[in-house]
């Protein structure tokens, strides 16, 4: 997988940083979610997973919020590096 490197390589450029900052609580969010979801396409009946996947989604969506609203360049930015699409406006 391609972007299991690309995101390690994120990682190393990001321990530096500060570990509570928005950005790097999204990052290791979709690292758990690309996890999860690779979890779940070999076992489809663990609800309970999928139960702590959408929990994590949510958690994932109101900081991508936050960060759109009080920093756009940072949040432009964070997008085009984990390769997420853009929040729906509302």
């Amino acid at each position: 997988m391609v972007k299991n490197s690309f995101i390690s390589v994120i990682l190393q450029d990001e321990k530096e940083e500060n570990k509570g900052s928005v950005e790097f609580q999204v990052f290791s969010f979709t690292n758990k979610i690309r996890r999860l979801t690779s979890h779940l396409e070999l076992h489809k009946k663990d609800f309970l997973s999928q139960r702590g996947l959408r929990k994590i989604l949510g958690k994932r969506q109101r900081l991508l919020a936050y960060l759109s609203k009080k920093n756009r360049v940072s949040y432009k930015k964070l997008i085009s590096q984990l390769d997420i699409r853009e929040l729906k406006t509302r």
